[in-house]
């Protein structure tokens, strides 16, 4: 159980209806198969997109991390460079874990 006010942006998810927070760009990074690279994904989103702590909280080199990262944009399309696009991710990885 969790209290309402720690659960940050999940707040907002759960008012939406089942299904509103999937996008198709981010339907084939929750694939199982691409576990990791949502995982990946995920950490990067919330380190704030900061190179250095995402690969010391995932434990790999950083240019593992480029490369991962560099195969999310492929795969979904987004630029990560894009706040827009950035957000959306997250969301919709947010969205997934419910």
């Amino acid at each position: 159980m969790a209290r309402w006010a720690s659960i940050g942006p999940y707040r907002l998810l759960t008012a939406l209806s089942p299904g509103a927070a999937q996008d198709p760009a981010v339907r084939p990074l929750l694939s199982p198969a691409h576990a990791e690279l949502a995982r990946t994904a995920e950490v990067y989103l919330d380190c704030a997109g900061q190179a250095g702590r995402t690969a010391a909280e995932l434990g790999v080199h950083r240019q593992t991390l480029y490369y991962r990262l560099s195969r999310i944009e492929r795969l979904t399309g987004l630029d990560l460079d894009d706040g827009e696009d950035r957000l959306l991710l997250h969301m919709a990885l947010k969205a997934h874990r419910l």
